[in-house]
């Protein structure tokens, strides 16, 4: 996957800066809330969000709240949902994700505590499915590892409206880094 030479140094030039946040937010066992506001700052800064025009916290969804949701040109791209920086991620929080982006009728979903970062695919069939398209540790990303930045790639604002995931279909790119599709093309 290409991924453009602004994106590529954006990433070298605040990776460790957020490293160094989370952590010590992980040392200090912030609150999930401190941990949306890093967060936040990270999709704005590492993924290249505008967070006054693009972020939305406490995205309502049928009388519960998802910590933010991120909308590309006015459209919802995909929700995400925040847990405390030192909460290991468990099932029960991908399926409290997955829910919250079926019931809006999303088909992407990221989990995170800030430093692990899960991206799902929400499968519209009976039962709701879901199908893990990334996941990668922020703190342990390295500018130098192409593994790492292809799947930091594919959560940046560049990659999401240029890959397939913004995409009816799912694309090469995807393929590579999943296995065989359980989700059929909505």
């Amino acid at each position: 996957m290409g991924i453009p030479k602004k994106v590529v140094d954006r990433l070298t030039s605040t990776l460790k800066t957020f490293q160094g946040v989370l952590e010590q937010q992980k040392a200090r066992d912030v609150s999930e809330a401190d941990t949306v506001t890093v967060v936040k700052d990270i999709l704005n800064a590492v993924f290249g969000y505008d967070k006054y025009a693009e972020l939305t916290s406490e995205h309502a969804i049928r009388g519960t709240y998802c910590d933010l949701a991120v909308r590309i040109d006015g459209k919802l791209a995909f929700l995400l949902e925040v847990k405390a920086v030192g909460l290991d991620l468990k099932d029960q929080h991908v399926k409290q994700s997955v829910d919250y982006a079926a019931n809006q009728g999303c088909e992407w979903v990221v989990l995170t505590n800030g430093i692990e970062w899960r991206l799902f695919r929400v499968c519209f069939k009976k039962p709701i499915d879901k199908q893990e398209i990334a996941a990668f540790n922020l703190m342990t990303a390295s500018a130098k590892n192409e593994d790492d930045m292809e799947k930091i790639f594919l959560l940046t604002r560049d990659g999401f409206t240029k890959s397939a995931l913004a995409a009816p279909h799912p694309t090469t790119a995807i393929r590579r880094m999943q296995p065989a599709a359980t989700c059929s093309p909505r």
